[in-house]
Order: C-alpha cells, then sequence, then structure tokens
C-alpha cells in the first residue's frame, strides 16, 4: 500500500488562540506508529519545546474506531496496532507573538510549521499535503508552499524539511506582487502600518537585485515575504523561500525606521544563499529533537549582519555617515559588554542554544552576540581583502565561490577549516590573522585594517575620565534598582547586587526617577567614597563604595585625514554604491 501524509487546518475558535490540526496517515502499518513534534526551529538556535502547546490528541481508523495514543517522551506520541488508514486530531494553543511561534487571534492566523505539524517517526523524507479549512471570515494564505494544481487552499512539500521551512500567514493581509531578478516575490502585510506599496517594491527590488549580483544567481522561482506590524517591534526569520519580518507599524513613516527596515529585509533575504543553501556542515539534515550544534554562526548571522546595512549602502538608503554610524554601533555594543574579554565569537556560536536567546542580568559580563562581533570580523576580512588585492577582489568573491562550490556543485554544508583555505585561495590573501581572533578574546587592533582603507577607529572617551558606579537601574513604583552590574566595576567590586533598592547616596534620598544618583555620580571624580544605602530583601544596609573609571568606549569611524591616495581610493571601494 502507498504511505501518504495529510493535513487538514482548522480554525474553530481563532478568537481562543486555537487551531485544530488532523493528520491523516496511510500505509504506515506496523506494531506501534510513533508521531513527534519538533523541539525547535530553524534559525531560531533555541529548544522552544513546541509540543507544551498541543491538547487533546486523539486516533481513530478510517472507520472511526478509537486507537490506543499516549506519550512516551516529551515530545512523542505512540500508538499500539495502527491501521493502514487513521487520522490523528490535536488542538494547538498559540498565543506567542514572535517570528518563530505560533500566534492565532480573531483577526489572523500565523503558524510556524515546526510547531504545528507532527511528522512519523523515522520518515522526515516523506512528502505532506497540507489543506487548510478557510473560514469565512479570512480570505488568504500566503506561504511559500508550493499549491496544489487543481485544489483550492491545498499545499504540497516534498519533505518535512521544506514543510518545516515553510510558515502560513491566514488572514485578510494586504498582499501584492513585484518582480525583481527575474522572480516574482509576493509581500503579504500583516496588520495595519504607515507603509507605501509601491515604494516598497522598488527599494526592495533593488535590495533583491542588488544581492542577485553579489552571489551570482537567485534559487528560488518564486519568494514571499510575510511581514507583521506591531505596536512596537523588530526582527525576522528567514525560509527556504519566504521570510517573516516583525516591525513596528509606524516605522515605515521616518527616516530612521524605515531604512532599518530596509536592514532588517537585506539582512533575511541574505539568508537566502548564506544560511539557507550554503551552510555549515552541522546545519542539515536536522535533527529536530535535540540542539544541533555549530561554531559558525559567527560567520552566517555575523557576516549577513555585516551585509545587511552594506546593501543599503549600496543601493544608496544611506549615506556614508549613515553607514558608518550604522556599523560603528556593531563595535560599541560588543566593546562596551565586559563579556567580551570572558567569551570568544566561536564559543558564542556554540552556545547560542543555552545563552543567546536566554539573556539573564549577568549576561554582558559572560558573554557576546556573534551577530555583532560576526559583522565586526566580516568587516576586517573585507577590508584585509580589498587592502591585500588593491582592490581587485573583497570578501563577496569569497562568498559567491564558496556557495559555487560548495552548495551549488558539492551539495554540502561546510566547515570552517575549509572556508578559510578556500577565502585565502580566491583572493591570494593571509586571513590568519582574523580567524585567529575566532577563538580568544583578545581584540584585534581594529584601526589598523581601517586604516589600509584610508578610515580611522577613534574612541572619543579615550582621554577622558569619568567616575562610574557601573550599574544599570530601573526605576518603578518610586523605586530605584539595580538591574545589572557591569564585571570588575565600582559596584561590582563593593558588593551592590542586581535588584538592590539605591535608597539613598550620602544621606541623600533618592527621588523616584534616580536623579539624584545621576547627579551625584556625574558630580564625582574618580576616587570619590559614596556611602550607599540599599535594601535588600527587605533589610536595610549600607555599603562604602570608592568610584572606579569609566571603561565605557564610544569609537567612531571617519575618513583618515592622513591617508594616502591609495588608501582612500580603497576606501572608496569598499563603500561604493552600486
Amino acid at each position: 500500500m502507498n504511505r501518504s501524509i495529510d493535513f487538514q487546518i482548522s480554525f474553530i475558535e481563532p478568537q481562543a488562540h486555537y487551531v485544530e490540526v488532523e493528520m491523516q496517515i496511510q500505509g504506515f502499518a506496523n506494531t506501534y506508529l510513533d508521531v513527534k513534534m519538533p523541539v525547535w526551529t530553524p534559525g531560531s538556535y533555541l529548544i522552544r519545546e513546541f509540543a507544551k502547546n498541543i491538547e487533546q490528541v486523539s486516533a481513530k481508523t478510517d472507520n472511526a474506531e478509537d486507537l490506543n495514543i499516549y506519550k512516551v517522551s516529551k515530545n512523542t506520541w505512540r500508538i499500539d496496532n495502527p491501521s493502514n488508514n487513521l487520522k490523528i486530531n490535536y488542538r494547538i494553543y498559540s498565543f506567542e507573538k514572535s517570528v518563530r511561534t505560533n500566534f492565532i487571534d480573531d483577526s489572523h492566523a500565523f503558524l510556524s510549521p515546526a510547531g504545528t505539524f507532527l511528522y512519523v517517526d523515522g520518515y522526515l523524507e516523506h512528502a505532506v499535503n497540507v489543506h487548510i479549512d478557510l473560514p469565512k471570515y479570512w480570505t488568504k494564505i500566503s506561504t511559500g508552499l508550493a499549491e496544489i494544481e487543481g485544489r483550492t487552499n491545498s499545499f504540497y512539500a516534498e519533505n518535512y524539511d521544506i514543510l518545516f521551512d515553510s510558515p502560513i500567514e491566514i488572514g485578510n493581509q494586504d498582499t501584492w506582487t513585484f518582480d525583481a531578478a527575474g522572480i516574482p516575490h509576493e509581500f503579504a502585510m500583516v496588520g495595519v502600518g504607515s507603509y507605501d506599496k509601491d515604494q516598497l517594491s522598488q527599494d526592495i527590488k533593488k535590495i533583491v537585485e542588488e544581492e542577485t549580483k553579489l552571489w551570482g544567481s537567485n534559487p528560488n522561482d518564486r519568494y514571499v515575504f510575510i511581514s507583521h506590524n506591531y505596536q512596537s517591534g523588530h526582527g525576522g526569520l528567514e525560509h527556504l523561500n519566504s521570510t517573516v519580518l516583525a516591525s513596528g507599524r509606524n516605522a515605515y513613516s521616518n527616516s530612521i525606521g524605515y531604512t532599518n527596515f530596509l536592514s532588517l529585509v537585506a539582512h533575511e533575504y541574505f539568508h537566502l544563499w548564506h544560511v539557507k543553501r550554503l551552510r555549515p556542515k552541522a546545519l542539515g539534515p536536522f535533527n529536530y529533537e535535540e540542539e544541533n550544534y555549530t561554531s559558525l554562526l559567527w560567520i552566517f548571522e555575523g557576516f549577513t549582519a555585516y551585509y545587511d546595512n552594506l546593501i543599503t549602502r549600496r543601493c544608496n538608503f544611506r549615506d556614508e555617515t549613515d553607514y558608518l554610524q550604522a556599523l560603528v554601533s556593531e563595535f560599541n555594543m560588543v566593546l562596551n559588554k565586559p563579556g567580551h574579554l570572558v567569551q570568544s565569537v566561536g564559543l558564542s556560536s556554540f552556545d547560542t542554544w543555552i545563552k543567546h536567546y536566554r539573556p539573564d542580568e549577568n549576561s554582558q559580563n559572560s558573554s557576546i552576540s556573534y551577530y555583532n562581533k560576526g559583522a565586526m570580523l566580516a568587516c576586517m576580512l573585507d577590508l584585509s581583502i580589498i587592502s591585500q588585492t588593491n582592490g581587485e577582489k573583497r570578501l563577496d568573491q569569497v562568498l559567491q565561490a564558496a556557495y559555487k562550490q560548495f552548495y551549488l556543485i558539492e551539495g554540502r554544508g561546510i566547515e570552517e577549516a575549509e572556508f578559510k583555505k578556500l577565502a585565502e585561495d580566491i583572493t591570494g590573501t593571509n586571513l590568519s590573522p582574523v580567524f585567529d581572533a575566532v577563538y580568544n578574546c583578545e581584540e584585534i587592533d581594529y584601526n589598523a585594517y581601517f586604516n589600509l582603507v584610508g578610515y580611522q577607529f577613534i574612541d572619543q572617551n579615550e582621554t577622558t575620565q569619568t567616575a562610574s558606579l557601573g550599574v544599570k537601574v530601573t526605576h518603578h513604583d518610586g523605586r530605584t534598582t539595580i538591574k545589572n552590574v557591569d564585571r570588575n566595576s565600582t559596584a561590582w567590586e563593593s558588593g551592590l547586587n542586581v535588584d538592590d533598592e539605591i535608597v539613598a547616596v550620602n544621606g541623600v534620598r533618592i527621588d523616584p526617577q534616580g536623579r539624584e544618583l545621576d547627579l551625584i555620580i556625574s558630580n564625582s571624580h574618580v576616587g570619590t567614597e559614596l556611602n550607599v544605602m540599599i535594601a535588600r530583601e527587605g533589610l536595610i544596609r549600607e555599603i562604602q563604595v570608592v568610584l572606579k573609571a569609566s571603561d565605557r568606549v564610544s569609537y567612531y569611524i571617519e575618513r583618515n585625514p592622513n591617508a594616502t591616495v591609495e588608501q582612500r581610493a580603497l576606501g572608496d571601494i569598499w563603500l561604493s554604491l552600486n
């Protein structure tokens, strides 16, 4: 008997945030049958335990006879003595707003497939059909899944990897299409917003064509943007032939917000090649039941974070000053976290499963983001290649060659050593100083790299000495409470703790907004002794502190007035427009 797996999706109580799922399985009869729910979704490296949202699981034969179904692990249901034809029904509670999780209310439904569809254990390669019962109050379905010819609201995936990589938006979203790089693109805008469809289409077309030119070809027949508008928010998640974006509904009507949205588009579309196809060896085929570890996210997310703003520069959405400000923010974010002296970017990549998506009050002291630090190193590689090849090559050519070799020709994931070798072979350069920085916490001489192309990297705080307590505070219900304590700061060494309420300093009661605290610190100098009265767990105590100098940096990047003509010419190549 031929095997088949079909899903039917329906919405009985969307206002209560539920979706009903019926899984029809044919031809899998055995002593028992296990069906599973993924515990994570590709692109978002955290065990999310999607099975926690499933309710009322039942199984029946095609004659409506009940079958015994029970859990054998957190994400596995077992059916004893299944028939050749059976149906599994379940409901999923869906009320988490993000680009990676299900959300349903009376206005629309967003389905993240890894948190929606069960799979038969051992059959991830099996084809899947999905039919959606479109409620009368919703009119549209937006997804990268292929439509089944002759069947309304029915879709097909040739395997579960494709299914899990194809989010589905259902509702009354504003949709339109445009062509870019010879490929039809659909945009589905969910929720009200201040966007201009014609302007968005025109600008995104520039991004698509600029990135397609960089990579050499575009791998899709069609592409779908799903964008959710919120009161506030910003983020995205890449997929095989689609992406899900999140933005503030008014971001499109101001220049900064709109440019940042275009950078987000550039970031997620860049992933079409960089991680969805050219990928680390560890990320595919996926194991959906546990962590899939790799140390290469600094390349695949970090390089993408470097290129998202660079692409908007090449498309002339940013002038040089705006671009340099966006770039230097990556450096300041990393170098102002004490964690950059503790965690390497390679380890940050590997530990994303336990750190990046689970920040706590000490994260800034113990970790960094592979997005920001990876972007910094990508920039250094780009500048190094431009300089060593006298502007004839840059990081673009490395990525294009890697995509061609490892994806188009060999069809496999890469490892770091072979990526480095290819980069050096293609460019004829020595890139060891940058790659060596991946697994240690010593910062390289960034200014030397910027000097190569006629720019300089300067800390405007270098010659100043400002007293600092070394804490971040929050103000709530008239209380000033410590939120973070910087490693090796005054507060760290004196024993001030997170969650301490600062009551008074030197006998002066702190006002509800903490203004006296700011005034006292700003009027003090390094070496000033302060008496800090705190409330800890309801008990009053006093702590004596001696203010140390702030170690915060504030870098900026600008043209180097002492650059040679050759260096300035290389800088023009680095930041050239399309």
